[in-house]
Parts: structure tokens; C-alpha cells; sequence
């Protein structure tokens, strides 16, 4: 039966046994197996062959005196095999005494723990590459929030430049309307953040979970998702930044790369109140400042989108088309929203005209949007409606560009 139980542990554990010296006198198949050294490689040797020399000393004094003193010593410790590589083992060493209560020999015994430890080592690694990226994510806040309060403050500064170049009433309206727009895309930055935050706590807690499963494969997949959920955050953050860029210098650009960015800064709107937009853009490169075409098209789609909720049509769709005709680049934005009254169409770019509920409009969007096209892409807007669709047309004349820089 004693030789059934010394086998039983010979074989689930990784057992040594040493003289007073250190010196190696038995070794069971599990050492010599996690070590990569041979039986005959090991004994007689002494028990330091194993030792890593990242070990300090202290820690190999602290186990000799606690032996010597005829006590048990526990600890985990970092070995060195043969080839080269680490292990990491759970080490107890017991004193064997003779008849005379003097020792005899040491025996230790071991199981492997090596996984465990380099998995802890990743998981704080992991930790904390977590808490660098929360740390720059709320300096690139900070950084971002201090860029769009300097650029409302320019916005004002604009303001008083416009009324000195300009009718002082019709500016006045305009920069009505962009600081409202502004307030209106500062609460689409909290929309569109409200449900990545979401995201990224849930994402946090199933981190957790997974590593207190020591499931490696989960963990990393998990640690990977919350970095992409934080760059995207950011990533929304430069997007209305550049919007709002206080630019007054004109220059040549793509009308789709224009209108394309307002379809993503309205993203979540549009998907939420599941309106289909198909586009078709020719390649066309007008005169103009990009930020100002951008903020039509977002006035167009808000328009849209409320009017949608009016009628109550259920198949919302937007097409937007860009082409060339002759000199000029043409807009063609359509909706299916129910239409526009006869009696209302011919005041619909007057400023402070509005069908909307006075909570939902200020009556000030499609007359910035006609001041634009008009003053600063040197074009028109029109407008028509006829069964239940609404066109919006918008006209600028193509210049070349060799002939301007000339």
C-alpha cells in the first residue's frame, strides 16, 4: 500500500530529493521532464543547475535558513530548463530528520504552475494598457473640449467680421443659425457617445468575467473590442471638430467628399430613424469653403427627418445625385416626405418661416442654406414638390482651375 501511494505521488507531482549540500540525489520522471535535463545530468549535481538567474539571492538564503532550522518552505519559484526557457513551479521542501532529530536529506515536492503565472503577467499587461488608454482617451477629451471652446469663441469673432463686411440683419441671422447648429451638433457628439459608453461597460464587465475564467482567448478578444469602441470615440470627436473648423478662405473641393461628411455626422439619426439614403456622385470639384456645403446638406437632412415625422410616411428615403451639366455642378436632393403646400413653397427660404412646431425650428436653416449657396459658392437653391416628393436644387458654376490660378 506505501509503494502505492509513493507512486501515486511520484507521478502527479515533480519530486527531488538533495543531501544538506544541495546536492542532488533523486529526481522522479515529472523533473526531468519539465526540466528538458536527464536523469544522469541531474544527479549528483548540484540543485542551482535549475536556478534562473533573474531569482535574487535573497530569496535562496531565505529558503536555506528556513530549512536548516528543520522547517517547511513554501513558495513559488522561477526555474531555468535546460533549453533555455522559464517554468514556474509551486516548490514545498521538507527537512528529513534521522533517529537522532538531525537532517538527513531534503525532499521537495512541486506541481506546475506555469501557465497560471505567464496568464497573470498577460492579464496585468492587459490591465494596464486598459488604464493608458482610459488615460489618453480623457486627455484627448480635455484637449478636444479645449479646441471647441476656442473655436466658439472664433465663431463669435466671425460674427463681427460678417456684420462689418455685410447687411448687419442678414448676418445677424446667419450666425443665429450656425450657433445653433452648434448647439445642435454638440448634443449629437452626447448621442452619438451615449451607446459606445454603453458598449465599452459591458465590454469591461465581460473582460472581468472572462479573466477571473482564465479564459486567455476571451480576455484578448474582449481587450481588443474596447480599444476599437475608444478609437471610434475619438474618432467622432475629430469629425465634429473639423466641422466646425472656422475656415473663411476658399478653396477647391469634392462636392461627395463634403456631403459624405455630413451623412456621417448625422450616422446615428439617420440609422435611428431608419431613413434610407441612396447617393450617386459624379467627380466634381467646385470653388467654396467645404465646411459651409456641408452644413446645407445637414440643414436638407434634418429638414427631412422631421418632415418624415410629421406625415408619418414608413418608408423614409433620401436620394442625393451630383452631376455635371454644361458650366455648372448640380445637387439634386429628393425626399418622399409628403411634400410641400403650394401656398408654403414661396416662402420657404424666408428667414424665420418655419412649419415645424416653434420647439423643433428656429426658421433659419434654409435661409442660411440659400445665403450659402448664393454668397459663398456664387450658385442658387431651388426648390419643387409634386406628389408627395420634394427636390431641392442646388446650382454652382464650375471654374477652371488653371484659369483661377492664372
Amino acid at each position: 500500500m506505501l509503494e502505492q501511494y509513493k507512486e501515486a505521488i511520484e507521478k502527479s507531482n515533480i519530486i527531488s530529493k538533495t543531501d544538506v549540500n544541495g546536492i542532488i540525489t533523486f529526481v522522479n520522471d515529472e523533473f526531468c521532464k519539465i526540466s528538458g535535463y536527464s536523469k544522469e545530468e541531474l544527479i549528483g549535481k548540484n540543485h542551482n543547475i535549475v536556478r534562473h538567474p533573474d531569482v535574487p539571492a535573497s530569496q535562496f538564503k531565505a529558503l536555506w535558513e528556513t530549512i536548516k532550522a528543520k522547517k517547511t518552505y513554501k513558495a513559488t519559484v522561477k526555474n531555468r530548463a535546460k533549453n533555455g526557457s522559464t517554468f514556474y513551479v509551486n516548490t514545498t521542501v521538507i527537512p528529513i530528520l534521522d533517529e537522532k532529530n538531525n537532517i538527513e536529506e531534503f525532499i521537495a515536492i512541486r506541481y506546475d504552475v506555469t501557465k497560471e503565472v505567464f496568464y497573470k503577467q498577460s492579464l496585468e499587461q492587459k490591465e494596464k494598457e486598459l488604464e493608458e488608454l482610459n488615460e489618453n482617451l480623457e486627455k484627448r477629451v480635455q484637449e478636444k473640449t479645449k479646441e471647441l471652446k476656442e473655436l466658439n469663441e472664433t465663431l463669435e469673432l466671425r460674427v463681427y467680421e460678417e456684420i462689418a463686411k455685410n447687411e448687419q440683419k442678414q448676418k445677424v441671422m446667419f450666425w443665429q443659425s450656425r450657433l445653433a447648429s452648434l448647439g445642435e451638433m454638440l448634443a449629437n457628439i452626447a448621442h452619438q457617445w451615449r451607446q459606445p459608453l454603453t458598449e465599452l461597460s459591458l465590454t469591461l464587465f465581460s473582460l472581468k468575467k472572462a479573466a477571473l475564467q482564465n479564459n486567455e482567448k476571451e480576455v484578448q478578444s474582449l481587450y481588443d473590442e474596447s480599444k476599437l469602441i475608444i478609437q471610434n470615440m475619438s474618432t467622432t470627436i475629430d469629425d465634429f471638430t473639423n466641422f466646425f473648423k472656422p475656415t473663411k478662405h476658399k478653396h477647391y473641393f469634392k462636392i461627395a467628399q463634403s456631403i459624405n461628411e455630413s451623412l456621417s455626422i448625422l450616422e446615428k439619426i439617420i440609422t435611428k430613424e431608419m431613413i434610407t439614403i441612396r447617393t450617386d456622385f459624379e467627380d466634381v470639384e467646385v470653388l467654396g469653403i467645404s465646411n459651409e456645403l456641408t452644413q446645407v446638406m445637414i440643414n436638407l437632412i434634418q429638414n427631412s427627418k422631421d418632415a418624415f415625422l410629421q406625415s408619418g410616411v414608413l418608408l423614409k428615403e433620401i436620394n442625393i445625385r451630383v452631376k455635371k451639366e454644361k458650366e455648372f455642378a448640380i445637387i439634386e436632393f429628393e425626399d418622399n416626405a409628403g411634400g410641400i403646400k403650394e401656398k408654403e413653397i414661396y416662402k420657404i427660404f424666408e428667414p424665420y418661416f418655419t412649419t415645424k412646431h416653434s420647439s423643433s425650428g428656429t426658421g433659419l436653416g434654409l435661409f442660411m442654406s440659400k445665403m450659402i449657396c448664393e454668397q459663398g459658392l456664387n450658385g442658387s437653391i431651388d426648390v419643387k414638390s409634386k406628389k408627395g416628393f420634394t427636390t431641392f436644387s442646388i446650382k454652382i458654376p464650375l471654374q477652371d482651375r488653371d484659369k483661377a490660378n492664372a
